[in-house]
């Protein structure tokens, strides 16, 4: 098994304290907690997005070629 123990995490703090010094860190931590906050926001406002929201994306698209399919589903880009 490969985690992280406790003595892992000490000499992460400890590199992290000798690279940005002790006035840096709680900028940093501030910073990583925003951004997994927005992270899990954006993440979980696509996993409330109702199907039909993503359905309502899809556009029917008549044949421009001859060796293209009739009718071929598009997505368009998001």
């Amino acid at each position: 098994m490969s985690g992280i123990g406790a003595s892992g995490i000490i000499l992460l703090v400890l590199i992290a304290l000798l690279l940005f010094g002790p006035n840096k860190l709680p900028e940093l931590g501030k910073a990583f907690g925003r951004t997994l906050r927005e992270f899990k926001k954006g993440a979980n406002d696509l996993m409330d997005e109702q199907p039909s929201d993503r359905n309502a994306r899809r556009v029917e698209v008549s044949p421009q070629a001859e060796n293209e399919t009739p009718k071929a589903e598009r997505r368009l880009p998001e």
